[in-house]
C-alpha cells in the first residue's frame, strides 16, 4: 500500500479498482483476473497463487506489507507462480467460490483469501491470512510456497486428485442444494416457520447487551428487521425489546463513531466497545433501515436519532459528487487500525478544558490508562443521557449543549489527522441499499434532503451504469463502468426504486424497479425455482455459482429479489410475478426450517406473504396499502 514506492509498477496500475490499485506497486508480479493469467499459467505450467481481498480489510494491508512488498515472497511467487488479485467487492461470484473451497478445506473463511490452483480454476490449497515465516499453528509463505511448489513439480497426480476431489465435493453440493430446490413441494411454509425463527433468535440472544451470541458480534441488520416485522404480526413484546435493545447498545457503544458518525463493520467483544474499524456502505444503509423501522413500530427518540446520525455520515463522508454513494472508509491509518477514532484523556482536556474536558471524558468513558491502544480510548456511551445528567447535577439541555461544541470541536481536530482511506468505487448494489435507507428515511424521519440525495443517486445510475434492456453494470470508478451486474445489483436497486416510489410518487421509478425484477427472471431464474448468483463465466463450468438464501454481511440477494417480486406483483396486480415469487421462496423451504435464523431476510418476505393472503397488509393514513 506504499503509494509513493520508486517500484516499478505491476499490470494492476492499469485497474481501476481501489484494491488492486493499492498492490500495483508490489514487487509481486500481479495479474487482474482474466484469461491472459491463465493462458499464461498453462504455457508455462505453473500453479497459480490467487489472492482475493478488498481495499479496506486491516489483514489484507497486514498481509501486503509482510509479504507482498517483501523482496523474498515476491522472488518466490515471480519465479514459481502465477499471481492474481481479485478485489472481492468487484467480483463477489469469483470470492464466493474459492470461499467454498476454502470452508470445505479448511472449516473456516476470512479475507484476505489464498488460493492455490491450476491453470484449469481447480484449487488444491486454501487459506486466509497468512505471515512471512511460519509461527506456532500457522505456515508462513516463506517455508509454504516452495512446499506447493515442490508438490506441483514432483507429485502432479497427488495435486490433481486432491483438486478434483474439491471440486467434486463442490460440485455434490451445488447439485444436492438444486435437487432438494426441485423436490422442494409448491406449497407456502406456515407460520409456524416464523415461530420457529423468533424462538431460535431468542435462544441465542444477549440479554445483557443485545445482539446474538457472545462475539463477534455483527449488525444483523436483517434480524432485527424480522423481529420488527415479527412483532408487528404477533404483538410480542419480547421481539420489539431484542431489536430496540440491540440498537440502543450499537448507537452508544464504539461500534458506533460517536464523533463522526457511521457504523464500523462489526465488534470483536461482547459489549460492541472494541470494533474492526472499517465503514462500509451497506452496513450504514441496512442499520439505518433496522433504525427507521424501530422508530416507526416503537416512537422512540433514540432510534430516530440514530438513523438521522447514520444518513448523516452517508451524505457527509461517502456521497460523490458524481451522485452515487462511495463504497467504504479504511479500517486503518498510519499503518495502524483505529488510530484516527481514538482518544487520550489529555487530548480530551486539552482540547476542551478541565471542567467540559472532563465532563466529556466521563460522559465517553476515556480514562487515564485507556481502552483500546497505548492509554488511549474507544468512544463510549455506558450509561443514559438523562441519568448522566442528573448524577451530575446538570440540565440535559446543558448536557447536550456540552457534547454538540465538544463534536465540533473534536470533529475540526480529527480532521486533522491522517484520514483513513476512501473506497470512491461506486457499487450498484450498495447505492440499491441507500437509496432505500434515503427513500425511506425522506418519509419516516421527514428529512427532504434524504429525498433528494436518493433521486441523485438514481439519476446518476441511470445516466452512467445502466444500459439498454434494463442491463446494469456492477462498478464506476474514475468515468468507467464496468463488470457484468449480479443478482444482488439487481434486486437491491429494484428495492431502492421501490422505496423511492414510495416517498416521491414518480412512476418512472416503479416502472424501472418493475423492469429490473423482470430481468432478474429473465437472466438469473433457473426453472427448478433457484437463482443464479450471476452469469459470469467465473471459474468454469466446474463450479456454477447459485445464489444463496442465506443472509451474510447485507440481505440475501435471493430474499430481496422475491420480496420485490412479491410487493410489485400485489401493487400490479401482476399474478405471474407473485407466483414466481412464492415459487422461488417455497422452493428454499428445505433451507428455511434447517437454519431459519440464517435466512431471516426470507422470513421477512414469507411474513409479507402469509399477511398478502389474509388481506392483512399495512396501510398508511393516505391509503397508501400492501407495500409493507
Amino acid at each position: 500500500m506504499n503509494k509513493d514506492s520508486t517500484e516499478k509498477p505491476n499490470r494492476l496500475f492499469m485497474e481501476k479498482s481501489p484494491y488492486l490499485l493499492q498492490h500495483a506497486h508490489n514487487p509481486v508480479d500481479w495479474y487482474p483476473w482474466g484469461e491472459e493469467a491463465f493462458a499464461r499459467a498453462a504455457a508455462e505450467d505453473k500453479p497459480i497463487f490467487l489472492s482475493i481481498g478488498y481495499s479496506t480489510c486491516h489483514w489484507c494491508h497486514v498481509m501486503e506489507r509482510e509479504s507482498f512488498e517483501d523482496p523474498e515472497i515476491a522472488s518466490l511467487l515471480n519465479n514459481y507462480f502465477i499471481s492474481i488479485k481479485v478485489d472481492r467487492e468487484e467480483r463477489p461470484d469469483i470470492d464466493q467460490i474459492y470461499m467454498s473451497a476454502c470452508q470445505a478445506l479448511t472449516g473456516q473463511g476470512g479475507w484476505p483469501l489464498t488460493i492455490v490452483m491450476g491453470a484449469d480454476k481447480r484449487p488444491f490449497f486454501a487459506a486466509t491470512y497468512l505471515p512471512k515465516r511460519s509461527r506456532p499453528g500457522l505456515p508462513g509463505l516463506m517455508e509454504l510456497l516452495p512446499r506447493l511448489y515442490g508438490l506441483w513439480a514432483s507429485d502432479r497426480r497427488r495435486v490433481v486428485k486432491a483438486a478434483g476431489e474439491l471440486t467434486d465435493f463442490l460440485q455434490r453440493q451445488t447439485l444436492e442444494d438444486k435437487k432438494a430446490v426441485e423436490k422442494e413441494s409448491a406449497i407456502m411454509p406456515s407460520d409456524k416457520l416464523l415461530d420457529r425463527a423468533f424462538n431460535q433468535l431468542a435462544e441465542i440472544y444477549d440479554h445483557d447487551y443485545g445482539g446474538f451470541g457472545q462475539a463477534p458480534k455483527f449488525p444483523s441488520s436483517h434480524r432485527l428487521i424480522f423481529l420488527l416485522r415479527y412483532w408487528k404480526k404477533t404483538n410480542r413484546k419480547e421481539a420489539l425489546n431484542m431489536a430496540l435493545k440491540t440498537l440502543t447498545v450499537m448507537h452508544r457503544g464504539g461500534i458506533f463513531d460517536q464523533i463522526g458518525y457511521g457504523l464500523h463493520r462489526y465488534s470483536v467483544d461482547r459489549q460492541w466497545l472494541v470494533p474492526h474499524f472499517e465503514k462500509m456502505l451497506y452496513d450504514q444503509a441496512m442499520t439505518a433501515l433496522a433504525a427507521m423501522e424501530a422508530y416507526s413500530a416503537s416512537g422512540e427518540p433514540e432510534m430516530a436519532s440514530f438513523a438521522r446520525k447514520i444518513c448523516q455520515y452517508i451524505l457527509n463522508c461517502l456521497h460523490s459528487p458524481t451522485g452515487g454513494f462511495w463504497s467504504a472508509e479504511d479500517a486503518d491509518s498510519e499503518g495502524k487500525e483505529g488510530a484516527f477514532y481514538i482518544w487520550s484523556k489529555t487530548e480530551l482536556l486539552n482540547l476542551l478544558g478541565e471542567y467540559e474536558g472532563g465532563l466529556v471524558a466521563e460522559y465517553y468513558d476515556v480514562a487515564d490508562k485507556g481502552n483500546f491502544d497505548e492509554g488511549k480510548s474507544i468512544l463510549h456511551r455506558p450509561h443514559d443521557d438523562k441519568e448522566f445528567a442528573a448524577a451530575r447535577d446538570i440540565s440535559s439541555n446543558k448536557l447536550n449543549y456540552i457534547l454538540n461544541k465538544a463534536g465540533e470541536i473534536l470533529r475540526e481536530a480529527r480532521n486533522r489527522r491522517v484520514k483513513p482511506f476512501l473506497d470512491d468505487k461506486i457499487i450498484t448494489a450498495w447505492n440499491g441499499l441507500s437509496i432505500a435507507a434515503l427513500a425511506r428515511g425522506a418519509v419516516i424521519l421527514d428529512e427532504p434532503a434524504y429525498l433528494a440525495a436518493a433521486e441523485e443517486a438514481v439519476n446518476f445510475i441511470t445516466g452512467h451504469m445502466l444500459g439498454e434492456r434494463a442491463a446494469l453494470w456492477r462498478r464506476y470508478r474514475d468515468g468507467e463502468a464496468a463488470i457484468e451486474a449480479f443478482l444482488e445489483d439487481y434486486a437491491f436497486l429494484a428495492w431502492g426504486l421501490i422505496e423511492l416510489y414510495r416517498a416521491d410518487g414518480k412512476q418512472i421509478n416503479l416502472d424501472l424497479s418493475y423492469r429490473l425484477t423482470g430481468r432478474v427472471i429473465e437472466k438469473f431464474y433457473l426453472q427448478d425455482g433457484n437463482l443464479l448468483f450471476g452469469t459470469t463465466d467465473a471459474a468454469g463450468p466446474d463450479l456454477p455459482v447459485v445464489a444463496e438464501v442465506y443472509d451474510g454481511a447485507h440481505p440475501s440477494a435471493v430474499s430481496v429479489a422475491v420480496m420485490n417480486m412479491l410487493r410489485l406483483g400485489h401493487q400490479l396486480s401482476d399474478p405471474e410475478l407473485l407466483q414466481k415469487g412464492e415459487l422461488i421462496m417455497q422452493k428454499q423451504q428445505i433451507k428455511l426450517t434447517e437454519n431459519p435464523t440464517a435466512c431471516t431476510s426470507m422470513l421477512t418476505a414469507l411474513e409479507y406473504a402469509l399477511r398478502r393472503r389474509t388481506g392483512d397488509l399495512s396501510c398508511t393514513v393516505d391509503g397508501d396499502c400492501g407495500w409493507e
